[in-house]
């Protein structure tokens, strides 16, 4: 423990601790249990300097050290740069297909603070607590250390609304470093990604609640009260991506990409890639949302693609795979439509700029279709 840090302060919605407790319990006895992380790059690792010295390892070393009579399943699901949006396509795949008995969801630092990521938000964490194991769920709010920025305020709104606990760096590690009892450059190189001392410092805070709430006395008699509604439209807690493996688009210069994914942070997968100038790619998707996830590449020059929508050609939408920037290669999730009309869509997607000079094509590497869930 890092004695500069006010751990009291960690708590940000303490929530209902029903599942968490029986949790405890089903642990003193010695049962097997999966313990399972879903966030973007600090969940994944970023920068710390090996896989077990991210926060999520050392939470999941808290757990055996805490119950050593159990076995525990480590599952981290995190990928960098990516946001809850995403998440909602993925969590079936990537965690939940593990049989998670107890969940953190980070995306405090991936999501921007707007309307759009609390319903996304909604639906990852509506997702991961009504699914099939009913885990116990810790929101673990992130922050950028050089201005204190993060979605938790958004965030927090889903976090009351269902009772589920969750704790924050913001009020706890960035007040530190706001007070000069740490510097910047001892748990961050860049002011977003813990480094080794970073990671331990935010396992700390979440392992520090947890403990706190093993040895609490007061037990809760039972579950959430669920709500009959939920908090937004809640168009994205059912998303369906598609790709090759479950998709028979109508291919006209796009290629298959078959190369197997052997984890899943190796995100340019399972898609279509085009280098040629009028190559197009159709789809029928159903949903009254939808996304296109693509490549943006620094290796520039990069083609470019347009997306028609139901035929709509006045209105296309530019896909561009030139990134300006410098630390790598990005998924990029765009959203196409929001809350239209819920039905099977149309999406085209045709190249229409090449270059002699591009060292990478296109790559397309899903289309997502989102819809909103019927509330009887």
């Amino acid at each position: 423990m890092t004695p500069a840090i006010k751990y009291e302060n960690a708590v940000s919605n303490q929530g209902n601790l029903y599942r968490l407790q029986q949790l405890y319990q089903r642990a003193n006895r010695g049962e097997k249990l999966t313990i399972g992380f879903i966030g973007g790059s600090i969940t994944m690792g970023s920068v710390s300097s090996t896989p077990e010295k991210c926060y999520a390892y050392h939470v999941y070393e808290w757990w055996k050290e805490t119950f050593p009579a159990s076995e525990f399943v480590y599952v981290n699901a995190g990928i960098g740069a990516t946001d809850s949006q995403f998440a909602c396509a993925r969590a079936e795949e990537d965690l939940l297909a593990y049989d998670p008995d107890f969940v953190i969801i980070e995306f405090s630092v991936n999501d921007a603070a707007n309307i759009h990521y609390l319903e996304t938000y909604e639906g990852i964490v509506r997702k991961i607590y009504r699914s099939k194991t009913s885990p116990a769920v810790l929101l673990v709010h992130n922050v950028c250390y050089d201005n204190g920025s993060s979605a938790q305020l958004i965030h927090s709104k889903i976090a009351r609304y269902y009772q589920i606990p969750s704790v924050s760096m913001q009020s706890t590690i960035y007040t530190e470093l706001l007070m000069g009892r740490i510097e910047n450059r001892e748990i961050t190189p860049d002011d977003l990604h813990p480094n080794d001392v970073g990671h331990a410092m935010v396992a700390d805070v979440i392992t520090h609640f947890l403990k706190d709430v093993c040895e609490t006395k007061e037990l809760e008699q039972s579950d959430i009260n669920w709500p009959e509604k939920p908090y937004t439209r809640n168009a994205y807690e059912n998303s369906v991506r598609y790709r090759n493996g479950n998709a028979e688009p109508i291919c006209i210069g796009f290629v298959t990409d078959n190369t197997p994914q052997n984890h899943i942070t190796e995100i340019f997968r399972n898609g279509w890639t085009a280098s040629e100038k009028g190559a197009s790619i159709s789809f029928l998707v159903k949903g009254s949302c939808i996304g296109v996830q693509y490549r943006k590449t620094m290796q520039l020059p990069a083609p470019v693609a347009e997306l028609i929508l139901d035929g709509d050609m006045e209105h296309p939408y530019l896909l561009d795979a030139n990134f300006d920037e410098t630390w790598g290669d990005k998924l990029v999730l765009d959203t196409i439509l929001e809350h239209g009309e819920n039905k099977e869509h149309s999406v085209l997607i045709h190249l229409t700029e090449t270059h002699e000079e591009d060292k990478l094509p296109f790559y397309l590497v899903s289309v997502i279709g989102s819809g909103e869930e019927v509330i009887e």
